[in-house]
């Protein structure tokens, strides 16, 4: 524990600690642009300037380990002043718009600013070249806005392993984007936003389809219904001044109302009805490889995150067929809604609009598909963001905070707890679970709360074992089967997860894989600015809420009993294969 002085008081640090890490244990901020917990520092914004005495110039905080008797400085006259003066060339170059940005209410860069006093530029002339990227269905590039920080290269490359965006030409012509300065469509972008969660300005935003949706609501021909995704319920809050982790399920649904959806749904039903069929496949997958001895794709992977699947193609393409053929919630919802919804309301299919609130950019791209249409329609048509949904909100003048509750419309509403903890990493992989053993033993899950605590949690990687002695005459197969199960979030960790089963150093039966860190909690679509700590309160408040549930098991939902009954007959059925289920193709990388 080094002693240091912080602003001529004599203090206490961890060893190893930067100067920044060190201030922010101490509760003061030193304001950065670069800086991303848990990476290795790279001092590119130059914003954390501090005065080490003896030191021949400022240093960056975030950059500075800690020593024996350092005697820093973090707010005096020469610090603010030189800060002060970075800020101005970083706006000197910054196409900022702030009377129409939609960062304007959020952007870090203009919140520095106005923290550093900033009410005029001094250094003004030309202004790089300016290139707008809206190649993708989730994402747009402004390069005017972008401030070269470089965090979105952080995420892109060492936390999702992608490397779709790098430094591109150099000195003051320096641009961030994909290689040759190409489009983000002509790499292998699996499209998840990480990037746009992390951004402090403008630069790199969803693509904004709010303006659609209201035309939709407008439209007195359209019956426009709307499905929410888990991780929205403890997550929307934070638009309106609510803490990270704030449980909002009840106001979620009633501001959707208000807004003219005709139904209010949840996708959490169809989550319910993934479990379904999912826990299926892979109990057929076990019974041809162990019983009928065929050559069988195992371990099978989970099918919920688009741009998991996405990364797949690109980068994993000999395991496609590992994958499990079901579709993700979302898109089961978009058939179930454009078929026995329809069917059950009257409504024409064709005039039916299908809108998804979802924690993810990719969500937009997968709704896009041209394998989701087997409802005869394209199966979802709009994708929001948690963070469109707030502005949208907000736009139309409803007081959040004063909303009363309400409850989620029927049939598609209804949904167990095992539903609500897909929105966190590992929580697929329980809800599976839950389902699976009890549908092969006739038992309780072994586990009293229902949790299954190794697959929990913000480690990268996460494994666990579950001994299945099937006593069901159909499972009996499974005596004593020690079922081997992994966990990944963030792509990096996925593919470190897959090398090693590649090169036969892993063996397992299923896993799960979430393309973001965190699970959808921590989505490209979340509001800003998602650490570990905000992960943690959010995936707190989904398990507080899958506890507080009556039914926390998908095969009790009794509305998808209802559904099998009435429409889809049974698990991997005929109409259930033709609706929801799919395959996925490789994809060149330039």
């Amino acid at each position: 524990m080094p002693k240091i002085f912080v602003n001529h008081k004599e203090v206490e640090v961890k060893a190893d600690t930067t100067i920044l890490e060190a201030a922010k244990s101490l509760g003061l901020h030193i304001p950065t642009l670069c800086y991303y917990e848990g990476k290795p520092p790279i001092g590119a914004c130059r914003v954390c300037l501090v005065e080490v005495e003896g030191a021949k110039t400022l240093v960056a905080a975030c950059s500075t380990p800690v020593v024996e008797g350092m005697k820093i400085h973090t707010n005096n006259k020469r610090v603010r002043e030189a800060r002060r003066t970075v800020v101005e060339l970083l706006l000197s170059e910054h196409e900022g718009s702030c009377q129409y940005c939609a960062r304007s209410h959020d952007c870090e860069l203009k919140e520095i600013a106005s923290h550093l006093g900033i009410e005029d530029i001094h250094y003004k002339g030309e202004k790089p070249e300016v290139k707008i990227d809206a190649s993708t269905p989730a994402l747009v590039r402004d390069s005017g806005k972008c401030i070269k920080c470089r965090r979105c290269v952080t995420v892109c490359r060492e936390v999702q392993g992608v490397g779709s965006l790098f430094p591109q030409k150099r000195g003051y012509k320096t641009m961030i984007g994909p290689a040759f300065v190409l489009d983000l469509d002509q790499v292998a972008c699996v499209q998840c936003g990480q990037c746009a969660a992390i951004c402090p300005v403008g630069a790199i935003q969803e693509k904004n389809d709010i303006d659609k949706v209201w035309e939709a609501l407008e439209n007195k021909t359209k019956h426009v219904v709307v499905q929410t995704a888990p991780a929205i319920r403890a997550a929307l809050g934070e638009c309106f001044g609510y803490t990270p982790g704030t449980l909002v399920t009840g106001k979620m649904i009633t501001a959707l109302r208000r807004l003219g959806f005709h139904a209010v749904f949840d996708t959490n039903f169809a989550a319910d009805l993934t479990i379904m069929e999912e826990g299926t496949e892979l109990l057929m997958r076990l019974k041809k490889a162990l019983v009928n001895k065929e050559p069988v794709a195992l371990p099978m992977f989970t099918s919920c995150s688009p741009g998991w699947i996405k990364f797949a193609e690109y980068y994993y393409p000999d395991f496609l067929p590992n994958i499990s053929t079901c579709k993700s919630p979302q898109q089961m919802f978009g058939a179930v809604a454009k078929t026995y919804y329809a069917s059950k309301k009257g409504v024409n299919p064709a005039d039916m609009v299908v809108v998804s609130i979802m924690p993810c950019t990719a969500k937009k791209f997968e709704a896009q598909r041209p394998e989701m249409n087997a409802s005869g329609f394209q199966d979802v048509d709009y994708v929001l963001t948690t963070r469109e949904l707030g502005f949208m909100i907000e736009s139309a003048g409803i007081d959040f905070k004063t909303l009363e509750d309400g409850e989620m419309d029927s049939p598609l509403g209804f949904s167990t707890g095992a539903a609500d903890i897909f929105a966190n990493t590992g929580g697929v992989m329980e809800a599976a679970l839950r389902t699976v053993y009890e549908i092969v033993t006739g038992k309780e899950f072994p586990a009293s709360d229902l949790r299954l605590a190794p697959v929990e949690g913000l480690k990268g990687i996460k494994e666990a074992s579950l001994v299945i002695k099937g006593t069901i005459p159909e499972w009996n197969f499974l005596e004593n089967v020690e079922v081997r199960v992994a966990v990944a979030h963030g792509l990096e960790n996925a593919a470190h997860l897959i090398d090693s089963i590649k090169a036969g150093k892993a063996h397992y039966h299923f896993i799960e894989i979430m393309t973001c860190p965190g699970g959808c909690i921590g989505g490209g679509g979340q509001p800003r600015y998602t650490d570990d700590a905000v992960r943690l309160a959010r995936i707190n408040a989904i398990y507080k809420e899958d506890a507080g549930k009556k039914l926390r098991k998908s095969h009790a939902n009794p509305q998808v009993k209802t559904l099998y009954d009435e429409f889809l007959k049974k698990p991997l059925g005929e109409k259930s294969h033709h609706l929801l289920h799919t395959k996925y193709q490789e994809r060149q990388k330039v």
